[in-house]
């Protein structure tokens, strides 16, 4: 990620909406611009999976799916979750035909019937595996609490039991009675096409001695697929007359239906020793875990730099405005000037790293993971960050912004879905002994301090670099603490040092998305990148450096784990896991139980 990264129509129209969120004639707030978007013609299932289908990655991160993907899942543990599925597909069963008795349409009719005989045969295949494992479910007769917390869910939306629809005894037209067939549907597909999602990511993982093969198998077969798409083109066959304030209410269904079934993996008790998640790996008495975070595009959904030139220019004189007295101890460029000056800065910054990057790359491509050809490499990307800062310096942009608008930013700056919750989570919890540092290249450290403050973290140690005021406004010098990759490595090594405890052993985490994090993340015992960033991979692969998703590297850690003994993590083994979003690091040091509730919440509220 490039120091300096100015985007002027992007950063522009979130900064005035920073600014200006008082102003009765601009008063689009951020949130309102993130969650604005377009009429979608697209398919009424399709519409819903994709709005709510980051959230699906949870129901993977649970001890259960971990271990069942590994293969060493215990047979008596597979049992008990094969008799609560049992559950789920009578009362899927029991739902179809209600639809069916409410549908209007004949050829919806037809396919309804077709898909209850699907689950009726998928009930006699469940047997077949209890047979085959020589499962003993006599005693699995009774539900779980959530599964009987999704059954119930299904089976009173197909009764008509949902706000806004009369009783079954009430339905007097074809359109009510096809009105509850649509809702009914839009609360079983999140299963079906949840189910296809996890055949397809644990298909990977199959091997031919794999002991639950043919239940993976049947969720990634064509049939079971065919199965799901057929349900969704009845979805959306029987949605095409609702309104739009009813397709709203079929999306919550929908949703619903996605977090309950979530629950329902996770509710399945697994009694062996796990990979995830990870906190739960550590005796407080005995360990602390370190957790190390870039913040630019780590976190944030803009370059911190960008931010800092918007508040420059917005509040900059412009060219025919004398300055006002309280500013008159700093002279500023007018808003015409700095924008010149940020557009030249930008442009020099952006050709001389791609430059510096290509230097970098000069010699052969390395076989074996090089970590001191990296670090000496980086060490000519430092010294092009060095001078780039001195040149933002000796421009003058930065003087005379204002701390408090600074900090106004900050509070209303936009992070990437789930990052405020991780730090949060992990912030907050009792049981944990943690610390947790934001390492970063921004110039000005306030501005990431009050980020984490508009969301109730006051105490995040931050290591960045710090503006220097007079009377809150800028002088234009920055008091320079962490410019390079070489100032965050020296940062990371002298947090841990001072952290050292005998009685204490340390697991390290680093999360990051750019060049500068390299050796960081790849120092830590456990390097995670967020993001895809190409120069990053470039440069990585260059020296040796694998990346390997998250997920599967969990499942192999889980397959080879003995029973008795601890997971083991050590940094500089030149393997960094990537992840796609904030849900997966949540889900994987901290856990999703504490944290499902939230995130349905937040999606809920914004989807409608």
């Amino acid at each position: 990620m490039p120091l300096f990264s100015y985007k002027p129509n992007f950063t522009l129209s979130i900064l005035r909406s920073v600014f200006y969120t008082t102003n009765p004639f601009n008063c689009r707030t951020i949130s309102s611009m993130a969650t604005t978007s377009k009429p979608n013609e697209e398919a009424t299932a399709n519409r819903f999976w994709d709005k709510f289908s980051k959230e699906s990655i949870l129901t993977l991160y649970t001890p259960f799916v971990v271990s069942l993907a590994s293969g060493n899942l215990k047979v008596d543990t597979f049992g008990h979750f094969i008799a609560q599925d049992v559950h789920f597909l009578k009362c899927f069963a029991q739902a179809y035909e209600l639809a069916e008795d409410c549908a209007d349409d004949d050829d919806a009719k037809v396919s309804i019937v077709e898909l209850r005989k699907r689950v009726l045969k998928e009930l006699k295949l469940h047997a077949s595996f209890v047979q085959e494992w020589g499962l003993d479910l006599s005693k699995e007769t009774t539900p779980n609490p959530a599964t009987t917390k999704y059954t119930n869910f299904v089976l009173a939306t197909a009764s008509g039991k949902v706000e806004g629809v009369k009783g079954p005894g009430e339905l007097a037209t074809p359109f009510e009675k096809t009105k509850v067939a649509a809702y009914t549907l839009g609360a079983m597909a999140p299963s079906m096409r949840l189910n296809v999602f996890f055949g397809k990511e644990l298909m990977d993982v199959n091997g031919d001695e794999h002991p639950y093969k043919k239940w993976i198998d049947k969720y990634s077969s064509e049939a079971y697929q065919e199965a799901m798409l057929q349900t969704e083109d009845v979805l959306d066959k029987l949605s095409v007359s609702l309104t739009g304030e009813e397709l709203d209410t079929m999306q919550k269904l929908y949703h619903q239906a996605l977090k309950l079934e979530t629950e329902f993996f996770l509710a399945q008790p697994v009694d062996q020793q796990t990979v995830l998640p990870l906190s739960k790996q550590l005796v407080t008495s005995e360990h602390r875990l370190m957790i190390f975070s870039d913040f630019d595009l780590t976190c944030t959904v803009v370059d911190s730099s960008a931010i800092l030139a918007e508040i420059a220019i917005i509040t900059a004189p412009k060219s025919d405005q004398s300055q006002p007295e309280s500013q008159s101890q700093i002279a500023r460029m007018s808003s015409a000037d700095l924008r010149n000056t940020w557009e030249v800065l930008s442009r020099e910054y952006t050709e001389e790293y791609e430059q510096c990057t290509e230097s970098m790359l000069a010699n052969p491509k390395v076989e074996e993971f090089d970590y001191e050809g990296l670090k000496r490499a980086l060490e000519q990307l430092s010294e092009f960050e060095r001078r780039a800062n001195m040149r933002v310096i000796e421009s003058n942009v930065l003087k005379g912004l204002n701390l408090e608008d600074i900090k106004r930013a900050g509070e209303r700056l936009i992070l990437h879905d789930g990052c405020m919750g991780f730090f949060q989570g992990i912030t907050n919890n009792q049981n944990l002994n943690v610390n947790v540092h934001v390492l970063s290249y921004c110039w000005c450290a306030d501005l990431i301090r009050s980020a984490f403050s508009s969301g109730g973290i006051h105490t995040m140690n931050v290591h960045a670099n710090e503006f220097v005021f007079d009377n809150s406004l800028s002088t234009g010098e920055i008091i320079k603490k962490v410019e390079t990759p070489i100032d965050k490595l020296q940062a990371l090594t002298d947090i841990l040092k001072n952290s050292d405890q005998a009685d204490k052993t340390n697991l390290t985490v680093y999360i990051g998305d750019s060049v500068g994090d390299l050796l960081c993340l790849l120092e830590a015992d456990i390097g995670i990148v967020i993001g895809s960033s190409s120069s990053l991979r470039r440069i990585a692969t260059h020296f040796g450096v694998s990346f390997v998703p998250l997920f599967p590297a969990l499942i192999k850690k889980q397959k080879e784990h003995v029973e008795g003994s601890a997971f083991s993590w050590k940094g500089l083994s030149g393997v960094l896991y990537t992840v796609s979003s904030w849900a997966e690091v949540h889900s994987f040091i901290i856990g999703i139980s504490a944290r499902i509730t939230n995130i349905f919440k937040r999606a809920e509220s914004s989807c409608c």
